[in-house]
């Protein structure tokens, strides 16, 4: 497929693409839920994405129909002298467009946007148990540099 994606910032009617792309993976469908109507939780979450200047919500277009999304984060960092570091969450293409280059044009973009945010380090987590997410960022040229860790509250 030669599909070029277009990307701009979500907005509130693209929530429920973006939590069906979520959907779409095993881990996903013990984490998220999508109902009829959109749990007050997603919005609340949407808002306060939406309004930090340093979070960016992004969203892949083809055809003007939401194909992926990523949040990405932008971290002021005393270390590496000062640095700025993106974090990227919650990478997903919509199932039926995986294995067709999309995934790596976004991730592209992604660095190009970290770049003219200043970042130096652009870093993501993937669980262990998702084996294809983690060989796709290494071809990307990401590498497993830490042991990343989660404390769960409740």
């Amino acid at each position: 497929m030669d599909a070029t994606l277009t990307y701009r910032k979500a907005t509130r009617a693209d929530l429920r693409a973006i939590i069906f792309l979520l959907l779409q993976d095993e881990l996903g469908k013990t984490r998220e839920n999508l109902a009829a109507e959109i749990d007050q939780r997603y919005i609340d979450a949407f808002e306060k994405i939406n309004t930090d200047p340093n979070q960016y919500l992004m969203v892949a277009e083809l055809d003007r129909s939401v194909v992926g999304s990523c949040h990405l984060t932008i971290m002021p960092s005393l270390t590496f002298t000062g640095s700025t570091r993106m974090q990227i969450e919650a990478v997903r293409i919509h199932e039926s467009y995986r294995r067709q280059k999309l995934g790596e044009q976004m991730l592209h973009e992604v660095i190009r946007y970290g770049k003219s945010q200043g970042a130096s380090i652009i870093q993501l987590t993937t669980n262990k148990k998702r084996v294809e997410a983690l060989k796709f960022y290494q071809r990307v040229g990401f590498e497993s540099t830490h042991e990343g860790m989660k404390l769960y509250l409740d």
